[in-house]
């Protein structure tokens, strides 16, 4: 057996703990934590201080993670509330989104900018469903129309990019026989869903699971984590992305554990405190421990495309949703709408390794989108609280609002 040292792990869990802890202490610096474990990975990384260095122990851990954060990903969907006027509206906002990254993209690639114009144009299309939930909670906006118009918006982005990223990007035999494979894999995702929900109309198989959710069987959870991995390794069977199979999990998992207030409300919380508290934050601080630096920096043209991609995710995300979004709410709300869905972050990083991975990205993009990331991150959240906030859109200042959409029949699980 090789020898494997867990050193280098014991320095990212250190900086996964210190980066959120650090922030607690200075609650008026509004900043995201995933921001400062990746500058912190950078710094205690190869590319400034070296003391760091991505090992078996750190991959393996770093993979998961960014499973995880896929499937909790997906796990946010709220399919009771994506349809209607929000579920046209939102995919629309998308269909133009892209479009314009498209026209952007090439515009970069007649300039020599970038090498694959198609990905580019998924990435920009990216939205940070994770990042934009919590500054909605921040200001009690979850579950009015505003709140769930930008939760539409992004929940759509997120699928759009997995869907489109697998279709170009993934699969061995070109774009058609990708299709065939990922129709298959929605097929598989369609019987394993009714076979869960087949399993839990079962008396016995209902009634067991009551009793071992709260022991140290903790047996949701495990099932969870079964569900996981086994459609990360169904779609890397198949040749296809494994955030598509992570995503895919979540997704049929919201769609079975409808009831999760009633029967067992600390499910989804203990699904979070596994990834959120063990492997996600590892995936940040990896991909800081794995950003190029020295290609940020090696030329000009790396410099000039961070405020580019920068400008490129605020055009379009936040031109449709000031165009679209008028026709459910006021033009101040629409504009805020557009900048909160500018922001993206976990989706880059996933996409420009793949990128990176299969030489459709140079060194020097894939370390420039990280980092226009990175500043979305900082800038746009921070920016969309202000602007809510100066609106009286805050738990002070805002005056109750119905949810857009009444709630559905739920299935137990």
């Amino acid at each position: 057996m090789p020898e494997i040292s867990f050193t280098n792990l014991l320095l990212v869990v250190s900086v996964a703990f210190a980066a959120p802890f650090l922030l607690g202490l200075a609650p008026r610096l509004r900043l995201p934590s995933i921001v400062l474990e990746i500058l912190a990975g950078i710094i205690i990384g190869p590319a400034v201080l070296g003391w760091v260095q991505v090992d078996e122990p750190i991959e393996v851990l770093n993979l998961i993670g960014l499973a995880f954060l896929l499937f909790l990903a997906g796990l946010e969907i709220d399919f009771g509330r994506l349809r209607g006027p929000l579920l046209r509206l939102s995919a629309l906002g998308y269909v133009i989104s892209f479009a314009i990254a498209i026209i952007v993209s090439l515009g970069l690639k007649s300039v020599d900018l970038i090498e694959t114009p198609l990905l580019v144009a998924i990435i920009l299309a990216s939205t940070a469903l994770g990042v934009v939930i919590p500054v909605l909670k921040d200001v009690g906006e979850i579950s009015s129309r505003f709140g769930q118009l930008v939760i539409a918006g992004a929940t759509i982005a997120d699928f759009g990019a997995i869907f489109l990223l697998s279709i170009f990007f993934s699969g061995e035999g070109g774009t058609g026989a990708t299709i065939i494979l990922l129709a298959l894999l929605l097929l598989l995702a369609v019987v394993t869903y009714f076979a869960l929900v087949g399993a839990e109309r079962s008396r016995r198989i209902s009634q067991e699971l009551m009793r071992l959710q709260d022991t140290t069987a903790q047996i949701r959870v495990r099932g969870a984590v079964v569900l996981m991995i086994a459609f990360v390794a169904l779609a890397e069977t198949l040749g296809l992305e494994v955030i598509l199979g992570a995503f895919a999990a979540g997704a049929i998992l919201t769609l079975v554990d409808q009831d999760q207030a009633m029967t067992h409300p600390l499910f989804r919380r203990k699904l979070e405190a596994v990834g959120f508290g063990v492997f996600i934050p590892v995936f940040f601080v990896t991909t800081g421990l794995n950003f190029d630096l020295d290609a940020l920096f090696a030329s000009t043209k790396a410099l000039v495309m961070v405020p580019i991609f920068l400008a490129a995710l605020f055009v379009v995300r936040g031109l449709p949703a000031l165009v679209l979004y008028r026709r459910l709410v006021d033009g101040r709300r629409a504009a805020i709408a557009g900048i909160l869905q500018a922001t993206s972050l976990p989706f880059i990083v996933a996409a420009a390794a793949i990128g990176l991975d299969l030489d459709l990205l140079s060194q020097a993009e894939g370390a420039a989108l990280i980092a226009a990331g990175l500043l979305s991150v900082m800038i746009f959240p921070l920016a969309g609280l202000v602007l809510l906030k100066r609106a009286g859109m805050g738990p002070a200042g805002r005056p109750p609002v119905e949810p857009a959409v009444a709630d559905q029949p739920t299935v137990a699980m």
